[in-house]
Order: C-alpha cells, then structure tokens, then sequence
C-alpha cells in the first residue's frame, strides 16, 4: 500500500472515531490526488477547503474535524500546521458555551495545551486525564468533558509530546509528562484520586506513570503498546508507514534505523507492570495491525488488577466507538464506585476498633488470600468482558 493510499484508509477510521459518516468522508477522498504540500489536490488542501467551507456556515465542531484531518497524522509542513491551528480555533469557538475551559502550561521541555471542565478549587472532584495516541489531538477527546463533569468528575483532554499544541520532544521518559500535570492540578482538583484515560500509545505513558505515582488511581486504555511492539524486530515490518515515520518525527531522530533503536528504551518490563498495582481496563482489537498480540498476554501475566475488552476490529476499534466508549466510562465510574466502597468499609472497620471493648477483637472483612500467579493471569483478569 502507498502512501496515499495509506492516508486514505487511517481517514476512514479517524473520521469514524470523530463521529464523521462513511458518506462524509467519501465525499471528499475523490478530490485527494496526491500529499505533495502546496498542491491544490493535495491531502491537506482538500480536506482544509471543507473545512473551511464548514466554519464559513456556522459549524465549528464539523470544521474542526475536518481540519484535523487536513493535519493528519502529525503537522509536518506548512499546510498542515495552518490545519492544526484553524483545528483549535473552531474547537475555541465550538466550545465557549459548554463549560469547557482552556488551560496552557508551562514544562522545563515545552507548553502543554489543554482543555477542561470541572476543575474548581473550592470543590476539588476526582481528576480524569484524557490523552490521545501519536495522530489523535485533543480536539477529538475533548467534547467528552462535559459529560466527565457531569458525573462529578474535573477532567482535561492534552496531547502526547509532539503531537498538536504539545512542544515536547516524545522520549522514553515522557511517562513524566503525567506526575507533571497532577503537580499542577492539585489547587483545582483531587489528584490524589486520579483516573487516566490514555488511548493507544499515551496508555503506555499512563501505565509506566502509574508503577510509581500512587496518585493515579486507574488506568483505561486502548490498544496501548507495551514491550514487544518496541523490540520486537519480526512485527516492526509489519507496523504501517505512518505509524513509524510519524514516531520518527515526534521523536526528532534521523531515520527508520536510529528510530528502532531509540524505542528499545520504551518498552515495559515485567517488574514494572507488577509494579501498576491499580485497576487496568484495556480494549484488545482482534484484528489491530499496529499492536501485537503479545502485548495483551503480558499484561495477563503481570498486571495484578487487569481487566480486557475485546471487539473484532483494527486498531483503536473505530467501528466500535459507542460500546468502547460506553465501556470505557463505565470502567471509570465503576473504580470510583469501588474506592468509594473501600473507603467506606475502612472507616467503618476503624470506627468498630475504636469502640470495641478493651481485649475485644474488631471484626474482621474474612480471610485474605495473596493473589494466585499459578495460571499466569490474576483472579481477576476478565478477558472478553
């Protein structure tokens, strides 16, 4: 498959995962004749011209997708970084009256952009971060905030380091990128009880952050690689074109050659993901040709706390967006239901102490059993739910 060919079959499922219709998107594909920057025909050209034609009849957020298209998958030349500024403009506009705010900071490597909602200092909710893969700004995550706060929830949808408004240099150590922004966070929202919702490779940064900072309290994730995707030399043909130049531009290394060898630095050892002692839920696409199938049967092993979905679909599961993110949500709000219990049942086992008679013994919740390793997956792992 070419280039362009390429670009044309990762649209349909962007656009998909945007909300767009197939008929939407088959509208505008005839017109694309090449990806040469600065021809009339070409890939960012023509999808800005609807775009524009869009924003010009008063519809910010069709615009918005479209225009994020036009920077598909990375804004690499001049016409692509117009598309991804005319991509936060629309979304500025769009989203004015919905309680959604902008939030810029500042990194010792670069600015973070972000946009918000329920953040307030005076009533700190449990944090949810939002976070795309290497192609995905946070144009496309972030209508879902509003509802996040709805349901009591403070949430933020940003973007990986390199990817949109994000300056940062992607590096093995950009799990860093998290801690950071809960430092930040912490005057507007419950940090300590933070949930990620880290989609494809931002799951990665999200699970290597949880293994050490205990503020993070969850992790959701789809299709996130973890160790085999980066070292493993057989799948690496295998991995679009796409895929690996626009790694090769987030990272800022030279060529394909330095790029295999800087993502050896990425992967996820065993100790590491033993060390995520919180809930995981992950989506697993049957058919996903950027993550291996490897990288589920190590989490199986390893993860104390995991539990998998699974859709018969590519990578991302596009043609499955509503029950993903049906699934999605509802594993979030599930964690917090089972924290909210756990608090409960401690400080109703604390108060039983205090008051317990002296030389009585409080009450116990039962026996406690260590966590069964024998079948290489935890109790309660739950493929397929």
């Amino acid at each position: 498959m070419n280039h362009l060919e390429e670009l044309k079959e990762f649209a349909r499922l962007h656009a998909r995962g945007q909300g767009m219709t197939e008929r939407q998107v088959a509208a505008v594909l005839p017109w694309i004749t090449t990806d040469e920057p600065g021809h009339p025909g070409s890939w960012a050209r023509v999808w800005t011209a609807e775009a524009d034609r869009l924003a010009f009849a008063g519809r910010p957020i069709d615009a918005c997708r479209r225009y994020a298209l036009a920077r598909f998958p990375h804004h690499g030349d001049d016409d692509r970084v117009r598309a991804q500024h005319n991509c936060v403009r629309t979304f500025d506009d769009w989203r004015r009256r919905r309680g959604i705010e902008r939030l810029v900071l500042d990194h010792p490597g670069g600015t973070v952009a972000a946009w918000t909602a329920g953040l307030d200092g005076g009533r700190r909710r449990p944090l949810v971060v939002i976070m795309g893969g290497i192609v995905s700004v946070k144009e496309q995550w972030a209508p879902l905030l509003p509802k996040l706060a709805r349901l009591g929830y403070a949430a933020i949808a940003t973007e990986m380091p390199g990817v949109g408004e994000n300056t940062l240099r992607y590096r093995a150590d950009s799990w860093e990128l998290f801690p950071h922004l809960l430092d930040r966070l912490g005057d507007r929202a419950r940090v300590t009880q933070t949930s990620v919702l880290g989609l494809s490779f931002s799951g990665h940064l999200a699970l290597r952050a949880a293994a050490v900072d205990s503020r993070i309290r969850s992790v959701h994730t789809v299709g996130a690689p973890v160790a085999d995707f980066f070292t493993d030399p057989l799948w690496w043909p295998r991995v679009p074109g796409i895929t690996r130049e626009t790694l090769r531009r987030l990272t800022g290394v030279a060529d394909q050659d330095e790029l295999r060898t800087v993502l050896a630095d990425f992967a996820l050892d065993a100790a590491t993901l033993e060390s995520v002692r919180v809930p995981v839920n992950y989506v697993v696409s049957k058919r996903d040709e950027i993550i291996p199938a490897g990288e589920r049967e190590l989490l199986a092993r390893t993860l104390p706390r995991v539990r998998f979905k699974e859709f018969d679909d590519v990578h991302g599961s596009p043609a499955h967006l509503g029950a993903l993110r049906s699934w999605l949500i509802a594993s979030l709000v599930r964690v917090r239901i089972e924290e909210s219990a756990g608090r409960a049942g401690r400080s109703r086992r604390a108060a039983e102490r205090v008051a317990a008679p002296r030389g009585a013994t409080a009450p116990t919740a039962g026996p406690q059993h260590p966590v069964a390793r024998s079948s290489g997956r935890s109790p309660s792992a739950t493929p397929g739910s």
